[in-house]
């Protein structure tokens, strides 16, 4: 199974801890946020941990928009390495919405807002 770190906006949490969920329902090791990032812990530390040791990142496109900076910071990171050859894929998921940053517009994501049943197998497929 895969080692998963979800990038969401924060207006987005109850729809990622749901996705969060199913893709631990289905083995897979999830890092997100709320669950990994306690009182007094450090926030940057934990997300570079994270980051780390979660090799793919699953980018939750939002209605909300994708212009927020930790979310910016966390994909970039996420492609950079890809794109180094360092393993790990970063896979899209429309979340509730909105469109892919221009630089991703030709990776194809799995669409949760038109079927969650059907994005969600396929987000899994893609991690196995």
């Amino acid at each position: 199974m895969a080692d998963v770190f979800m990038s969401h906006r924060s207006v987005d949490g109850k729809e990622a801890q749901t996705l969060a969920l199913e893709l631990t329902t289905r083995g897979h090791r999830v890092w997100l946020d709320v669950l990994d990032i306690g009182v007094g812990d450090s926030i940057v530390g934990k997300i570079d941990e994270g980051l780390t040791s979660h090799p793919h990142l699953v980018l939750c496109l939002s209605s909300a928009g994708m212009n927020a900076p930790w979310m910016n910071r966390e994909w970039m990171s996420a492609l950079a390495r890809q794109l180094n050859g360092a393993g790990g894929r970063l896979l899209p998921v429309r979340l509730t919405g909105g469109d892919l940053p221009a630089i991703l517009a030709d990776i194809r994501y799995a669409d949760l807002v038109a079927d969650w049943n059907a994005g969600v197998e396929a987000l899994d497929s893609a991690l196995r």
